[in-house]
């Protein structure tokens, strides 16, 4: 079941709808990472050294993504069933430490850099379903996956192949949630997404809300809001995500993601004047050339799918 309850649509305004709905959520993970950017460089505080730890904002994210969810749970009431806790808390560990690695590196590197490294994750995603699930990847793809690495070396390596530690960061990030995706996997055919989304949060919430008192600032009201940015704007656009997916193709969606990529890079600018690098805008074109390539080639094997179980 869709966490947005909408009544279908025709189908000549399916495509246009999903679009929408597909760009407002890239404008929602955008303003979740400028937010946890925000209080993470001291937006907010009431004292110069009230700046949020990333274990605090990543605490933050969960803690308010788990009253959304709660609160639609309580309203929708969805039926759940026995849950596969092993996977969650699998899920909850990558995801977490995703998202965490994620917000550290949006205070690193600008914005758009952290967005382009983190749409490798279905790239390590692919090769982990190669190794874990034993699915088979052709050609084309393992061209795209390296041609995408490629645009990464340009952004976690500086002019003379120096590593760029801040860079690396959001590699990683993006390489736990690719696994995160494989754990996903695993789960959806199993449980309804109100249930995973719920177990999710939950379980990264008392994690992190641990690891966080170990660096815990108390936040000013501002800088509470903003976290309930972070939490609310990530769990809205999971569900947007969700939403999207399930109103037409994948193959045909899954571009307009890269849209965050001009959010983000903007609203980075408008607030922090950050801007990335000539060299770095060629890795970011290299990795969404890839993202792109990839995933025409997902919409020619579903169609040509189609068109083999019609005959």
């Amino acid at each position: 079941m869709s966490l947005l309850a909408d009544a279908p649509l025709p189908p000549r305004n399916e495509k246009a709808a999903a679009i929408g709905v597909m760009l407002t959520a890239t404008l929602f993970i955008a303003t979740s990472l400028l937010l946890a950017k925000m209080v993470g460089s001291g937006w907010g505080a009431v004292t110069p050294d009230q700046k949020l730890h990333p274990l605090q904002v990543t605490a933050g994210r969960f803690l308010f993504g788990f009253i959304g969810i709660a609160s639609f749970v309580a309203w929708r009431r969805p039926s759940f069933t026995r849950p596969a806790l092993g996977l969650h808390l699998l899920r909850s560990l990558l995801g977490m430490s995703g998202v965490g690695l994620m917000f550290t590196a949006a205070l690193l590197i600008p914005l758009a850099e952290t967005t382009a490294i983190s749409f490798l994750n279905p790239i390590f995603a692919m090769m982990l379903a190669v190794v874990i699930l034993g699915e088979r990847v052709g050609l084309l793809r393992w061209s795209c996956a390296a041609l995408a690495f490629a645009g990464a070396l340009l952004l976690v390596l500086r002019g003379g192949f120096e590593p760029r530690p801040e860079a690396l960061v959001a590699l990683a990030a993006a390489a736990l949630l690719g696994g995160e995706v494989i754990a996903l996997k695993f789960l959806s055919g199993r449980e309804a997404v109100p249930q995973i989304l719920l177990l999710n949060n939950g379980i990264a919430l008392l994690v992190m809300m641990s690891l966080a008192s170990l660096v815990w600032i108390w936040p000013s009201p501002q800088q509470w809001l903003a976290l309930a940015g972070v939490g609310l704007a990530m769990i809205s656009a999971q569900a947007l995500f969700t939403r999207a997916i399930r109103m037409t193709d994948a193959s045909f969606i899954a571009p307009f993601s890269y849209a965050t990529l001009i959010v983000s890079s903007g609203l980075d600018w408008l607030v922090f004047g950050s801007w990335p690098s000539l060299r770095s805008w060629l890795g970011v074109a290299i990795i969404v050339t890839a993202g792109v390539l990839l995933s025409w080639r997902e919409a020619v094997r579903e169609k040509r799918a189609r068109q083999a179980g019609a005959v």
